[in-house]
């Protein structure tokens, strides 16, 4: 007879990806997606999340002089990124 209090689903994949040690990869995917609504509509139309690797995010930017205003805000786009995720996911951001 089971007594255990059945689980969401969401719960059992989670703990599948970790198992098969994905689960870091799958949070760093669901992050670029996102990338819009974490950085908000003014930095997404002018910023892309390309990938990530090794806990850099490489980031391209449409104009240098953009590229400039974004490196002054990097540790705030940092911050707001793994709050966000509520998992530290980016260490740095590499602005292209």
């Amino acid at each position: 007879m089971r007594t255990s209090v059945p689980k969401p689903i969401s719960s059992a994949i989670a703990n599948t990806f970790q198992q098969l040690g994905i689960g870091v990869k799958v949070r760093q995917y669901e992050m670029l997606d996102r990338w819009p609504s974490i950085v908000g509509e003014q930095i997404a139309t002018i910023a892309t999340a390309e990938r990530i690797r090794d806990g850099k995010l490489f980031v391209r930017v449409n104009h240098p002089t953009w590229r400039n205003e974004l490196v002054f805000l990097k540790k705030e786009l940092v911050r707001k990124i793994n709050s966000t995720m509520n998992q530290e996911i980016v260490k740095d951001i590499i602005f292209r």
